[in-house]
């Protein structure tokens, strides 16, 4: 029996609390079991066979092309379909053989080049560099480093250059990394668009320019997306071709460094947006066909190509593949200090089928079975694994659309061990009800239920809208509400018309009840804060190659006799309010009150009362709202008020008084007056600050 029972499967030690916490997945056990004993193995693999993770994780600091202290160079690369592997450069004058690597086990190969007289490397910093790679068919392919730091373009150019980054003086990080946030107010970047001016932006500029602003609005993390470099800047980051490369085309390596630090300095987290769900299909500067076969990193064939992105799928379950993507996490931590991740494309990695053509209703059977690619599962899990077992500091959030159970749970339940995942039922919502609906057809039974719909104790982070909203071809809220009147409109000397009103009102609302009751945490894309005219369209055929779009009319904030100001305070009174009572990191809301035809939300979190009437005409006088705690309640936050864009119809001074009323299951109640299309934010002074 004894030995029966050693060769059972590793068990998720914590599984039962997730079967107990949601007994309808009792049903998928063994696929709980199957996927966590792979990860375990792949673990203890990696244990026996590379002397641990940590030091599997750090292979960024063998691999690609790097200095040992007495100045001597050295190279390591993987390419397992090579018949030979070549260092050329300025170095040694482009000669492609007088640099050979040394073949070893596995696939790898690796060259010593010792220090120069005196110990100077024999390549400097600045010169430029490639892998030269003799194909099985004898053909010699010139080739940028997987590795490689720093990868730039010259302005006559069509490819990137491999350019080797070593200064004799690197930036020196200053301030500590801020603590894990209880509640992230999350303020979503391109470093490329963050200015007015019609030209690619630089990290100085975000430094010295974006950031006080992030500060001053009161988000207290920034998501930065397009780091990883890519060839194409229209791709919006998204096909990356050199995954340890910082963009060159906003400054270099220190300037990124020295960008992060002085996040740090402002006590904001900085997560960097990383795309391990596929990579550009370019061969000449980037992974695609590296050692002259259609593999390597890849799935061979059809598998390894994603039909809708056009782009390369990595083979998970190769072990030379998770080296890279771990030790790829490892390095923006710990060189560049990133404080976590947000994962994009996780629904194409999960699945056989990408999500290509697959919609999910929720049914628990779409989430397990053949068509889960549970390779690209494993590695996620070991990825948060190692985050959180190297840095439990950092962050990790998933963007998925599926809803696979458990995805925010810790793998010692089987889960999937990411912190956070992306709410994104709800900005989709909210383009269907401005779309399809008419104000006075709007559901709140409907509203409610998509912003508090979700998992219980996977935390969540709830926008109204992202990048992806702002993006051509799409409309932000602003333009959907507002549209062509935005610009004729949004002066404060032009009479304030029915569309800039409703507009003004309803963006300040959808944002509020989207922040306050939707998640665990909260997004916002930059400049859709205060209603960023437009959409966003990088340089491109199509467009002429113009700059008129891929820009953030920040400017437009700073106009006194612009009405954008409006929208601008009240996103930062909101954030400054959450800083103070903390609703994101508090249990979910009580909601007392979705009345349809009254078109009132009313719900209690952290101790507050919010009040919605999103009526489009109709004001309440005297509306009894159900409580929990009794006592003397005021106005803290009142969407309605002249900073704001408001009418100014409530009065900030009076006191409402609770009765002991039961309504709306509630022990106590109160009597408030709630104009049309307005929001509140009721505080009960008589508790202690």
């Amino acid at each position: 029996m004894a030995a029966a029972a050693s060769t059972q499967p590793p068990q998720p030690p914590k599984l039962p609390q997730l079967l107990e916490r949601d007994p309808y997945l009792a049903p998928f056990e063994t696929d709980f079991q199957r996927r966590y004993s792979l990860f375990y193995n792949r673990l203890k693999n990696i244990e026996e066979n590379e002397g641990g993770l940590d030091k599997f994780s750090k292979s960024y600091k063998t691999f690609g092309v790097n200095q040992f202290v007495d100045g001597g160079i050295y190279c390591k690369e993987w390419a397992p379909g090579a018949e030979a592997v070549f260092l050329a450069g300025d170095f040694n004058g482009w000669n492609p053989f007088s640099h050979p690597y040394k073949k070893m086990e596995y696939g790898k190969w690796e060259l010593f080049i010792p220090p120069g007289q005196d110990g100077y490397p024999p390549v400097p910093h600045g010169s430029k560099l490639k892998v030269v790679i003799r194909a099985q068919n004898g053909e010699l392919l010139y080739r940028i480093s997987p590795w490689a730091r720093y990868v730039v373009r010259d302005e006559d150019k069509v490819n990137y250059d491999w350019v080797h980054w070593n200064p004799p003086q690197s930036y020196i990080h200053k301030h500590p990394s801020p603590k894990r946030l209880k509640s992230l107010r999350i303020y979503e970047s391109h470093v490329g668009i963050a200015s007015p001016e019609g030209k690619v932006a630089s990290y100085k500029n975000f430094t010295y320019n974006v950031l006080p602003r992030i500060k001053d609005l009161g988000y207290n993390c920034v998501q930065l997306m397009a780091i990883m470099e890519h060839a194409y800047y229209a791709s919006f980051g998204y096909q990356v071709t050199s995954f340890f490369a910082a963009s060159s085309r906003y400054g270099t390596p220190d300037d990124l460094k020295e960008m992060i630090d002085v996040a740090h300095s402002m006590g904001i987290t900085v997560l960097l947006d990383v795309v391990h769900s596929h990579a550009s299909k370019n061969s000449e500067d980037g992974l695609n066909k590296f050692d002259g076969t259609d593999s390597c990193f890849f799935h061979s064939g059809p598998k390894g190509t994603h039909q809708l992105w056009d782009s390369r799928l990595f083979d998970y379950a190769n072990w030379e593949v998770l080296r890279f993507l771990l030790s790829n996490l490892r390095m923006w931590i710990e060189d560049y200090r990133f404080d976590g991740f947000r994962f994009d494309g996780v629904t194409s990695m999960l699945y056989h089928h990408h999500g290509i053509g697959t919609g999910f209703s929720g049914d628990y059977n779409e989430y397990f079975g053949l068509h889960v690619d549970e390779d690209a599962l494993c590695y996620l899990m070991l990825a948060n694994h190692m985050i959180n077992f190297l840095h439990p500091e950092c962050i990790t959030i998933a963007e998925d659309v599926s809803g696979m159970p458990a995805l925010c749970r810790p793998v010692a339940e089987g889960g999937g061990g990411f912190d956070y995942r992306l709410a994104m039922a709800i900005p989709d919502k909210w383009i269907q009800i401005i779309k399809e609906l008419k104000d006075e057809d709007w559901n709140m039974g409907n509203i409610v239920h998509t912003l508090t719909n979700r998992r219980y104790e996977e935390k969540y982070i709830a926008y109204a809208e992202s990048h992806d909203q702002a993006l051509v071809g799409d409309k932000t809220l602003a333009f959907r509400l507002m549209d062509a009147e935005m610009y004729t409109n949004m002066s404060v000397l032009s009479p304030l018309t029915p569309v800039i009103d409703r507009g003004i009102q309803l963006h300040k609302m959808i944002r509020l009840i989207t922040h306050t009751l939707g998640g665990e945490s909260y997004l916002n894309f930059m400049g859709n804060e205060f209603g960023h005219p437009e959409w966003l369209d990088f340089p491109r055929k199509g467009n002429n190659e113009s700059y008129h779009y891929a820009r953030r009319q920040f400017n437009l904030t700073e106009d006194h006799l612009l009405r954008y100001r409006f929208l601008n305070t009240f996103d930062r009174d909101m954030n400054k309010l959450e800083e103070r009572f903390g609703w994101l990191a508090s249990p979910p809301a009580f909601v007392s009150e979705k009345h349809e035809s009254n078109k009132v939300i009313a719900f209690e979190r952290a101790g507050l009362i919010f009040i919605f009437n999103f009526h489009p005409y109709q004001s309440y006088v005297d509306y009894r709202v159900g409580i929990e705690t009794p006592g003397k309640y005021q106005i803290l936050l009142d969407s309605d008020a002249a900073e704001y864009g408001g009418h100014q119809r409530l009065d900030h001074s009076t006191e409402y008084f609770s009765e002991e009323y039961p309504h709306n299951y509630r022990p106590n109640s109160l009597m408030v007056y709630i104009p049309s299309r307005v929001a509140i934010v009721l505080q009960n002074m008589d508790i202690p600050k």
